[in-house]
């Protein structure tokens, strides 16, 4: 059992699991108190041991099942020495044959039985080209290292049905049958793992896509679409929103006499009254102040949407604890200085000429993520809102969802503004299906209509 659990602890560290020494140790004391037949206890120890978040939930259910399932050896092999004999040959057959080209070792490990060094590999893969700009087809690299891998598989696949050609009269029908179906169920296991998708499942996602006309023709006018005088038209409208919007917000935190009966403060004032609940006390209800990152894409149309949703963030500003606000391109730069020192449109003109960043370069979100992880990642916390406004089109470069999930982890939530049509979503170099499952909630933000549906979700 010990060495079992040895072996799947190497095997989940290759594939990227943290598991430190503590907690193996901790997993063999726990397996002491529970009944390690019954697969369920099991499981969950392992489980409480070696997956600390929703990511790695995730990871370790496929790494469980591939080493205690897919990887144990077959019933009718196990109980036939013969059988058992004639893996042995062919392992042997196959390692002499892939013996002087390179890469193969990983991939003949894992059809005996040890996945160890293929995960790594498929780690590494996963990962190539972190932390560095590569621009566009950055994710050509991973790319050409899955087809490899994948050329190897067929060449195994290829060779065992080759030994078993040769060997037809050597070798019962029964047992090739048997041996081909066993080496051929691993080998497509080893190519899922390979082309599965990597992307955690997003539970809770929210997708708002019911809005209320409440600024009529002028609310439902897309950003891209506005002439100069609607959009001076909107600065007003704009305005007496944002001012509508504190009242509520100031009303709401003034109520401090209402809500909640405080029972302990309240029996406590009660005493110097013989016990008669004269003085009512109710529980203080602090402002619930928040923390708002943004990040905001300005290409083309994408800063249409953009410009207004800062605007109003700042204008709301009183109703966070802090905005921070960043622009990215192909690369990233903080504003926030920007638009506390100036109002309005002069702060959005001042940030674009300002801002450091290559405005005729492809957009590339992953570099932007990348940057931001390197340089701004303590900005999160969990009072932390983060919200991303762009169309998530990244010019088929590597899109770097992992880090999208590290942010998510680290804030309260994630929210993504799309100011596209929501039916090219999903199309193109569109990201927006890799990003899902990162974000708690996704809307479509086109005009003013919805995107102050979401300022006043995010307010009150």
């Amino acid at each position: 059992m010990v060495n079992l659990i040895l072996r799947f602890v190497s095997c989940s560290r290759g594939a990227g699991l943290r598991a430190s020494t503590s907690e193996v140790l901790d997993c063999f004391h726990q397996l002491q108190l529970v009944d390690v037949t019954d697969e369920s206890q099991f499981r969950a120890v392992l489980r409480a041991n070696f997956a600390k978040n929703l990511r790695e939930q995730s990871k370790f259910d496929h790494l469980y099942h591939l080493f205690f399932k897919e990887l144990r050896e077959d019933e009718s092999i196990a109980h036939s020495s013969v059988l058992a004999d004639r893996m042995d040959e062919i392992l042997k057959f196959l390692k002499k044959k892939f013996d002087e080209e390179e890469g193969f070792t990983p991939v003949l490990d894992f059809l005996a039985g040890d996945p160890f060094e293929f995960l790594q590999d498929l780690r590494r893969i996963m990962t190539e080209g972190e932390g560095q700009y590569q621009g566009i087809g950055a994710n050509l690299g991973p790319v050409t290292r899955r087809l490899e891998v994948m050329l190897r598989l067929n060449a195994v696949r290829g060779a065992l049905t080759q030994y078993m050609e040769k060997n037809r009269m050597r070798i019962d029908w029964e047992d090739r049958r048997d041996l081909l179906a066993h080496y051929n169920d691993r080998l497509e296991t080893a190519r899922d793992l390979l082309t599965r998708d990597q992307r955690v499942q997003s539970s809770g996602l929210e997708k708002v896509t019911v809005y209320d006309n409440k600024l009529g023709r002028l609310g439902e006018i897309p950003f891209i679409s506005l002439t100069q005088r609607e959009i001076d038209e909107m600065r007003d409208v704009v305005e007496k929103l944002v001012r509508k919007l504190k009242d509520k917000v100031s009303l709401r935190h003034s109520r401090k006499n209402s809500g909640v009966l405080d029972v302990k403060k309240t029996l406590r004032k009660s005493a110097k009254y013989n016990g008669v609940p004269i003085e009512i006390v109710f529980k203080n209800r602090p402002p619930r102040k928040g923390k708002v990152v943004t990040l905001c894409d300005v290409s083309n149309s994408v800063w249409s949407a953009a410009k207004f949703m800062l605007n109003m963030l700042y204008s709301l500003q009183e109703c966070f604890t802090k905005v921070r606000s960043f622009v990215f391109v192909a690369g990233l730069a903080e504003v926030t200085k920007v638009f506390e020192d100036n109002e309005g449109s002069k702060a959005v003109d001042k940030a674009l000429n300002e801002a450091d960043i290559e405005y005729g370069a492809p957009t590339d979100y992953g570099l932007t993520f990348r940057h931001f992880k390197r340089e701004y990642m303590d900005a999160l916390n969990k009072k932390t809102t983060l919200i991303i406004i762009g169309d998530g089109r990244s010019n088929y470069t590597n899109p770097e969802a992992e880090i999208l999930g590290e942010m998510k982890e680290r804030c309260r939530r994630v929210i993504w503004l799309n100011p596209e049509t929501k039916r090219f979503w999903y199309t193109g170099d569109s990201e927006m299906k890799t990003y899902e499952p990162y974000c708690n909630q996704l809307r479509q933000c086109q005009n003013l209509n919805q995107l102050v549906d979401f300022i006043e979700d995010l307010v009150l």
